[in-house]
């Protein structure tokens, strides 16, 4: 599958392999840091981003593509709908169907509620079923959430929420107990003992995995207590606006079928927001490790009913995505395969930073590689890649540990003819992670009663970066505590007379501020394909 220009650059990787083996690489300093994400990160494109013109966040700058869509049309703004001809009626609404969302609507029907779960594909078509590398706990005897708390806060520099954050460290082990007493196949020693290594940014080893399908497990197991439960799944029917009531509070959501295209009213007494990210956006044209239907839906809908967003201009880039061949461009290779020994390498066989900085340390230094310092290697796909040496792993960790640990990638790869046994694989950063997003209160309630929010739709618990195995974590703790919230609330609220006059308002906002870029929100699916007219 390699050109002979790869072929030729193998052999300095495979030449310097020795001489790197044990070889101590130095941290970048906390200067060095700063200079190298503000030269090279996509965040600090200054050129990348609009400022909002309405809304809650008005004035703050946000990626062209967000801005779009949160100063777009409502996509029932010439819709007449019947309010009072409601087709669902329950207690909580859960709005998407990964990880959080099953973790709400499971807590929720614990706690006695009426839930039903509405997803515009299939419970589990989500980002959560795709993670690889792990979880991370705290919850072995050298390791704290303290300490969980110091490496989280300084990988996403110093900026996250500190009572959330405060909340996904300490719920942290209660939440991997959870799972495993559900019946995640959790990576064990023979006596039982959970297996952990380290991540990026991490100072102990809590990364707690399944081999490298840790979001398919988990999302399984979470899918079949949803079933187990009888909680009602409305499939392939996406939530296009929110419902509030005469007094502002949350009231559910108009619905539309993805096969036919008609409107469905859904009350509710609580609405919990669990929609996912954004990577099939696509910003600054970066190929994307995401699901098919991560299109910032959940952003959409929550800030045009007023709810402000926290930290909407900051995304995470995996550094390591696959950049060759075309087929797995950009699918993500899990940040396990350099935890259990694999090395990024230049196109000159040279390591140029440490193994465990941050992720977007990692993918501003990958960025810098393939650009100034010209140490990229150039492939088929249109683009510039360094090298993954997985081979070391099979030398410094001993014969078989890619397939005992990281199944799915040597599989991955092997349908296209390259043994990561046998060969580096390349890899440039892919856009991963939406680091912001709705901003919640430690309940997981938002600015509009009754409105919760959970997951990677939600901002501020990472601050500005997010290090690996948060975010299974994240949809967990707060996909549980979002359904214990809104479990607990439903039993005392009276519901107004439902409006959709947000939406309304909503409208003059961008007819007074001039804006006229015919974009209507939410996008649901991305816009692969454009009908032409003949």
């Amino acid at each position: 599958m390699y050109t002979p220009e790869m072929l030729a650059s193998i052999q300095k990787v495979e030449a310097s392999r020795e001489a790197r083996i044990g070889a101590e690489l130095k941290r970048f300093t906390a200067q060095e840091k700063e200079d190298l994400l503000r030269t090279y990160h996509p965040d600090f494109k200054q050129e990348e981003f609009s400022e909002l013109r309405i809304g809650p966040n008005k004035g703050e700058r946000v990626p062209h593509e967000l801005a779009e869509l949160l100063e777009g049309h409502s996509r029932i703004k010439d819709v007449k709908l019947d309010l009072s001809r409601i087709d669902y009626d329950v207690d909580v609404l859960v709005i998407g169907g990964g990880g959080s969302g099953a973790s709400a609507a499971i807590e929720a029907h614990a706690a006695g509620a009426n839930v039903m779960m509405v997803t515009k594909l299939r419970i589990g078509d989500a980002n959560s079923m795709m993670a690889e590398g792990g979880i991370q706990a705290a919850d072995k005897e050298n390791d704290s959430p303290a300490q969980h708390y110091l490496d989280a806060f300084g990988g996403g520099h110093f900026a996250a929420q500190p009572e959330l954050l405060h909340k996904l460290v300490t719920d942290g082990p209660n939440a991997i107990k959870w799972l495993n007493d559900l019946g995640v196949m959790f990576d064990k020693e023979p006596d039982g003992t959970m297996i952990t290594t380290h991540g990026g940014g991490t100072s102990r080893k809590r990364m707690h995995a399944c081999a490298d399908y840790s979001g398919a497990e988990i999302m399984r197991t979470l899918r079949d207590e949803v079933l187990n439960r009888e909680i009602p799944i409305v499939d392939f029917t996406s939530a296009v606006e929110l419902i509030l009531d005469t007094n502002g509070r949350a009231a559910g959501a108009v619905l539309m079928n993805m096969e036919t295209g008609e409107y469905h009213i859904a009350r509710a007494k609580t609405v919990i927001i669990a929609t996912g990210g954004a990577g099939r956006l696509h910003y600054q044209g970066f190929p994307t490790s995401n699901h098919y239907g991560a299109t910032a839906d959940g952003l959409v809908l929550a800030y045009r009913a007023g709810v402000a967003l926290k930290y909407p201009d900051t995304q995470q880039y995996h550094p390591t995505g696959a950049a060759f061949p075309m087929q797995i461009f950009g699918c993500l290779v899990t940040e396990k395969v350099r935890a259990i020994g694999g090395m990024l390498v230049n196109a000159e066989g040279e390591a140029f930073m440490h193994p465990l900085e941050t992720r977007d340390v990692t993918a501003a230094s990958v960025i810098r590689e393939c650009s100034t310092n010209g140490k990229g290697i150039e492939t088929p796909c249109g683009g510039s890649a360094v090298w993954l040496d997985t081979p070391l792993i099979e030398i410094t960790k001993g014969k078989g540990t890619i397939v005992k640990s990281v199944p799915a990638m040597h599989r991955m790869y092997m349908q296209y003819g390259i043994d990561m046994r046998e060969q580096p694989i390349l890899i440039y950063p892919t856009l991963h992670y939406q680091n912001g997003g709705i901003q919640i209160n430690l309940d997981g309630s938002t600015s509009i009663e009754n409105l919760y929010a959970a997951g990677e739709a939600v901002g501020g618990i990472h601050g500005r970066n997010r290090l690996m195995g948060n975010s299974l974590l994240d949809i967990i703790v707060f996909g549980r505590n979002a359904g214990k919230s809104a479990g607990a609330k439903y039993k005392d609220i009276k519901l107004g007379e439902m409006t959709l006059a947000h939406v309304d308002r909503y409208e003059q906002e961008i007819q007074d501020a001039g804006i006229a870029n015919g974009h209507i929100s939410p996008l649901l699916l991305p816009q692969y394909a454009r009908v032409q007219e003949l």
